[in-house]
């Protein structure tokens, strides 16, 4: 008996924008349930990477296969009915639309449903948005207007949204940007916590390196466009060219505080 594919493969992946090379030979891969950091300077090709594993932009060689289905290319429409999420830095919802309609318009489009913004929203699956914004701690909020919420809410919404579509992988981008710190927890812990309940694999991006560290199972390492070390939390923060071109000092002296004080 064979064993299953990982969630996701990615095999020498390359971009490049005239002589720039975004994205060089990058392959990895990432199981269901895992939560896999992607980190970097800026300019590493964190974003590219992004966009050609969701279909935003097509890479110039290489494969992306979701569960050995070659996904390579195609558009972003077809990739997220195949069960791929995805979040951006910057949160894009309907300001004037309440919370409970956000999320139905993702589950009408999810049922492939015709969607009238004047009358579809308000009845279509008021049970199911209940349950999902429940589930990201935004059940309060329901009948509240998007442009009335603070930023770690549009987050947290934003997390519900993505989870209308059932999604086998989440892509996050820089999930905890402009939040507060004790909100960047919060979510990564929410998320994590829903990952691995219903085996969605996850892979972010993220500058703050306390959320990186204390829960991604494994991590990435981009360098102008190579990826330049992988491993566990552990593993990345002792690698020394991760220090050199990245984490520097700050973060090896953070390591051996952390472990100071654990003692």
């Amino acid at each position: 008996m064979s064993a299953m594919p990982p969630l996701l493969a990615v095999e020498g992946l390359t971009k490049s924008y005239g002589g720039i090379h975004a994205v060089r030979g990058v392959s990895f891969s990432l199981r269901a349930g895992e939560i896999l950091a992607l980190i970097g300077p800026n300019g590493a090709g964190k974003s590219t990477c992004f966009d050609m594993l969701n279909g935003q932009n097509k890479p110039d060689s290489g494969h992306v296969r979701l569960l050995g289905e070659e996904i390579t290319g195609r558009k972003p429409r077809e990739v997220w009915r195949l069960g791929v999420g995805r979040t951006f830095q910057i949160t894009a919802t309907f300001a004037t639309m309440t919370v409970r309609e956000n999320v139905q318009v993702a589950l009408i489009s999810h049922g492939k449903q015709l969607f009238n913004p004047f009358g579809s929203a308000p009845k279509f699956d008021r049970g199911e948005a209940g349950r999902l914004l429940e589930l990201v701690g935004m059940g309060g909020y329901a009948d509240r207007p998007c442009g009335e919420l603070a930023y770690g809410d549009l987050k947290r919404l934003e997390l519900a949204v993505a989870l209308a579509n059932q999604p086998k992988l989440l892509l996050m981008d820089e999930p905890t940007a402009g939040m507060a710190p004790r909100e960047r927890v919060d979510l990564m812990r929410l998320t994590a916590s829903i990952a691995r309940e219903k085996s969605i694999g996850v892979l972010f991006t993220e500058h703050d390196m306390d959320v990186v560290f204390e829960h991604a199972d494994r991590i990435l390492v981009l360098n102008r466009g190579t990826l330049i070390a992988e491993g566990s939390p552990a593993e990345v923060r002792g690698n020394a060219q991760v220090q050199a071109v990245y984490l520097g000092e700050g973060l090896v002296y953070d390591a051996r505080h952390r472990e100071g004080a654990s003692t």
